[in-house]
């Protein structure tokens, strides 16, 4: 098996799966995102992106349900014994094959958490679910009951989210190296990604973001690539990735002479950033951090600029998005603590003027101050 975890700490992550579930009154729990599924047992692959479902009951039995591509994944990546095949033809359905697993499992009467919030469960195959355990057995909401296990990172976990950092820096390195008049985005979009991949880094769990002109103004990723002017503005987002575990770096680089605008902009990141990392203290509030990055916008004039949110958590995630559970916006009462990490972004976008500024990076979460992951200096990066 290639496990990138000891048995005792997959062992640790199951009892405390079980306590949760116990404490939740349930007797099971139906597991469809790939992170739950990854954290309990190791299990890696994108095979989610069909139909499989992992389950763990009270009783310690783990079983998981997916297509014949994906057994050998199982069997080489995870410490998961029983797995079984539901089977590709006209007509297949999964979901009443998961049910006779279920029954096989004893699981029929019983009280079963599911995970219904996933990109693992679509809403053709939800209803599917719904209709095959109609009267089976009793379906609870639990979504974020593995998410909130997941929040607070293992030394084991933290390890490999240094090393997430450490290859970040060294792509926004080479970005900036490539960065400058007339060069093309592509090329600069590839030096990063090498030096992840050639530092044994993974791929992301969703595109780099890079965006020059009026582009850089937005924060998804588009196809289309452009020259570099001789007075520009690029903003890169990416994220350093090992063993799926993600740090996130989002900074504006200037071609060319700065502007005021830009200059004002830059301000009031790192600004509203200082702020934001003395807040990032252990028993402050996810909304409290958020709360600290717009007043410190707003007082610098840049309200209509900035976003409604500043960050959200990270950890190991697949496809379609680095974005983990729980994000920092107005009124979260989730409770920061040690050993969580989060992503922190200061983004300013001005369309009527056609600028944009963004200054973010990954912190753990201390016993008393936040330890930035990226070790890049915050000035203004200008090329």
């Amino acid at each position: 098996m290639a496990l990138h975890f000891s048995p005792a700490e997959f062992q640790s992550r199951i009892t405390a799966a079980i306590a949760a579930m116990q404490k939740s009154n349930l007797d099971g729990l139906l597991m469809f995102q790939q992170e739950s599924m990854y954290y309990l047992t190791g299990y890696d692959s994108f095979g989610f992106c069909f139909f499989q479902c992992l389950y763990l009951g009270a009783d310690g039995k783990l079983a998981l349900l997916t297509r014949l591509a994906d057994l050998r994944q199982a069997q080489r990546t995870s410490n998961i014994e029983d797995i079984r095949i539901w089977t590709d033809q006209a007509g297949a359905q999964p979901a009443t094959q998961l049910r006779d697993m279920l029954e096989s499992l004893s699981a029929r009467g019983k009280r079963l958490g599911i995970e219904t919030n996933s990109y693992g469960l679509t809403h053709f195959h939800g209803k599917a679910v719904d209709v095959a355990l109609d009267g089976f057995c009793t379906l609870v909401e639990a979504t974020n009951l593995i998410n909130r296990l997941r929040l607070i990172k293992s030394p084991a976990e933290l390890k490999y989210v240094r090393k997430a950092g450490k290859l970040g820096d060294e792509a926004l390195k080479a970005g900036i190296k490539k960065t400058k008049a007339a060069a093309d985005e592509g090329d600069i979009l590839a030096a990063q990604h090498s030096t992840i991949f050639s530092g044994g880094g993974d791929y992301p769990a969703n595109e780099f973001i890079i965006g020059s002109g009026r582009d850089a103004l937005l924060v998804r990723y588009k196809s289309g690539r452009r020259k570099l002017s001789k007075r520009d503005q690029l903003t890169l987002e990416f994220a350093g990735v090992y063993r799926h575990y993600h740090a996130v770096f989002m900074r504006t680089l200037i071609i060319g002479k700065p502007t005021k605008h830009h200059i004002a902009m830059d301000a009031a990141c790192r600004a509203a950033l200082t702020e934001v990392e003395n807040v990032l203290r252990p028993g402050k509030t996810a909304g409290e951090v958020f709360e600290a990055h717009a007043r410190v916008m707003d007082a610098h004039g840049m309200q209509k600029h900035r976003l409604n949110a500043c960050g959200y958590s990270l950890g190991a995630k697949f496809t379609p998005s680095w974005m983990d559970y729980p994000m920092l916006y107005r009124g979260n009462e989730v409770k920061l603590a040690p050993g969580m990490v989060f992503f922190t972004h200061m983004i300013l976008i001005d369309s009527d003027a056609g600028a944009a500024y963004c200054l973010g990076r990954t912190y753990i979460i201390g016993a008393k101050k936040p330890e930035p992951i990226s070790k890049y200096p915050l000035t203004m990066i200008v090329r």
